[in-house]
């Protein structure tokens, strides 16, 4: 399986434009898949100067409802006329951060015939699937850092009921895709006990220190191979590194394959 950073924070390639967000390209043996659009057309740019034809994709995801994931999706559904995207029911919901910044996706595009809105569990393909694990129990859920959702006028601390996580199997391996891991990057793993595990963790606002060293910690006991990047944090990464023996970072350009 083949992955590339179409969108990241970070490069080390002066051809790539960065930004605050995430996407990547997958090809399988069966499918080429875009999991997320960053927040800009940026990541289209980059497809193109990587060679990569986005027209080709055959599926899209949208691992949650946030503008740094979902704000390119108006350029895909114009660059690709046929994939469909995959999205959850609460995805469009109006997300905050805090009480003054909205930073949820542009509303206008929820009524497109090309998204497929998910919840629970949802089969893709042979060895693809989606997961929202909302019936999962949460025991080092690390908070939600500020953000919230705005309910029948009220603002309320963010339940990340709108995100999901892209599971693909092939060649005896199980690799997960999670966005940013608003959930709780520990209870993910925990949950899927994947082979790679590939994505944000959302540590960025925790200030290195006894409690990042514990998350590192018990992420190591799992046998999985990291791929991080985007909301960890490049001071939280480096930290963490030191208590993990399989953590690697993914920058924007770069290609891996697992």
């Amino acid at each position: 399986m083949k992955i590339t950073a179409l969108l990241e924070n970070t490069t080390k390639r002066p051809d790539m434009s960065t930004e605050h967000g995430l996407s990547l390209y997958i090809e399988t043996a069966g499918h080429k898949i875009l999991f997320d659009m960053g927040q800009t057309e940026l990541f289209s740019e980059n497809a193109a100067a990587l060679g990569i034809d986005l027209e080709a994709v055959d599926l899209a995801v949208l691992s949650h409802g946030h503008y740094d994931h979902g704000g390119g999706l108006a350029r895909f559904l114009e660059i690709n006329r046929k994939a469909p995207v995959y999205l959850s029911r609460y995805a469009f919901e109006p997300h905050y951060n805090g009480t003054e910044k909205y930073i949820g996706l542009d509303t206008a595009l929820a009524g497109h015939d090309r998204l497929i809105f998910t919840e629970g569990t949802t089969f893709l393909a042979e060895g693809a699937a989606l997961y929202s694990c909302s019936e999962k129990k949460q025991k080092h859920f690390p908070g939600n850092f500020g953000l919230t959702k705005l309910e029948n006028d009220v603002f309320l601390p963010e339940d990340f009921r709108h995100e999901q996580y892209l599971l693909l199997e092939e060649n005896h391996k199980k690799i997960l895709f999670s966005g940013c891991s608003h959930r709780g990057i520990m209870d993910i793993a925990d949950w899927f006990c994947p082979d790679v595990l590939i994505g944000g963790f959302h540590f960025s606002k925790l200030p290195p220190g006894d409690a990042l060293k514990s998350y590192a910690e018990y992420l190591n006991k799992f046998p999985t191979e990291y791929y991080t990047c985007h909301c960890t944090g490049e001071k939280q990464f480096q930290y963490m590194k030191n208590y993990m023996d399989r953590l690697h970072g993914l920058s924007c350009g770069e290609t891996i394959y697992v």
